[in-house]
């Protein structure tokens, strides 16, 4: 199974990914944004792109990289990664599907203000990268993303009281002594 933990810069993904992984008995995080850093040391580099999510293999190897982890390892994958374009997000979950992967979908939301507060708050410098994810995050919620997930608004929540919330959603929450 993989649990997979979707939003937006400053939702608490990461966090809450590992605080999600220590309540899930036989569960590891495999973060997918190590594929795309895979993916950008290649030299020469792939066709110029602002985010290697537009790089179809990217999807690709996430779909077979947790494929080819859960084929090893059995249990679970807590996966932290935003993925905002539909199309991407069906590519990913029909592939995985198509190797019989059960999905859990969460979407960790918080409102606009929080998610900037967050962001602002990580560094000394808003990163701009960060930044410019939050208005696609709001048309993707409003038209699509919230409709295919488990919505798990952390705008008054801390990470494991949203790990706890997930893995009880899970079913697995219990069966190990959390945060």
């Amino acid at each position: 199974m993989i649990v997979w933990l979707n939003g937006t810069h400053g939702a608490g993904k990461t966090t809450t990914s590992a605080l999600v992984q220590q309540l899930i008995p036989d569960s590891r995080v495999l973060d997918a944004e190590k594929v795309g850093e895979t993916l950008m040391d290649i030299t020469p580099g792939l066709p110029e792109t602002d985010n290697f999510q537009h790089w179809p293999p990217w999807r690709q190897l996430v779909v077979e990289t947790a494929h080819r982890v859960l084929s090893y390892t059995g249990g679970t994958l807590v996966m932290p990664m935003t993925v905002l374009v539909e199309q991407y997000w069906r590519e990913i979950s029909t592939g995985l599907a198509g190797h019989a992967i059960p999905v859990r979908h969460f979407v960790l939301h918080a409102d606009h203000a929080t998610l900037l507060g967050r962001i602002e708050a990580e560094h000394a410098v808003p990163s701009p990268f960060r930044l410019k994810y939050l208005d696609p995050y709001a048309e993707a919620a409003r038209t699509w993303l919230h409709d295919e997930a488990e919505v798990v608004d952390t705008t008054h929540l801390t990470p494991a009281q949203a790990a706890r919330q997930i893995a009880d959603a899970v079913g697995s929450a219990g069966l190990r002594a959390g945060p």
